[in-house]
């Protein structure tokens, strides 16, 4: 699966610190969720997308 997750943060000037925070994370995390070493669940995506402003959808690219 791959992510938009660094270029959303970007947008929002957050730092994978700043973005584990306000979804109640461990910084690694969003590192693993950034380069698809991690599935999220449906909650985390959600707070994600939620922190991020924009949707599940658009955040996450799902593939084969």
């Amino acid at each position: 699966m791959k992510t938009r997750i660094k270029e959303f943060r970007a947008r929002h000037n957050l730092t994978q610190e700043d973005l584990a925070r306000k979804v109640g994370v461990r910084r690694e995390t969003i590192v693993f969720l950034e380069k698809g070493k991690y599935n999220p669940s449906l909650q985390l995506a959600h707070d994600v997308a939620k922190a991020l402003k924009t949707t599940i959808e658009e955040l996450f690219i799902f593939g084969k």
